[in-house]
């Protein structure tokens, strides 16, 4: 039997984070099922998998969060694939400018 694991918490504080993208942490090291970003700055963010896309992917408002439970209606004994891969990397940019607190990413495997 299998259980859930969490990977270490990714974070970037206020100063790391401006209208460019900026990596949050490392690269996960598992395929990750539930995703959750958090934002505990005052400015709205936007999280990416590629820091070419400037829209992003995940809008987070400031002093909110996101949470992808990515697998909750899928059968794991016969659909397992549907995760982000392993060795994702999220980046984090403002849409404004933070002044205190961070962001933070979640991941469960």
């Amino acid at each position: 039997m299998s259980c859930a694991e969490l990977e270490p918490l990714r974070t970037l504080a206020f100063g790391g984070i401006s209208a460019t993208y900026a990596t949050v942490g490392t690269a996960s090291t598992h395929p990750t099922r539930l995703i959750c970003f958090s934002n505990d700055t005052q400015g709205n963010v936007v999280f990416s998998r590629d820091p070419t896309i400037a829209a992003g992917e995940v809008f987070v408002p400031a002093g909110s969060f996101k949470l992808f439970d990515i697998q909750s209606n899928l059968n794991v004994n016969k659909e397992d694939s549907f995760v982000f891969r392993k060795g994702t990397q999220w980046y984090v940019k403002q849409l404004a400018a933070p002044v205190s607190g961070a962001v933070y990413i979640e991941m469960i495997y």
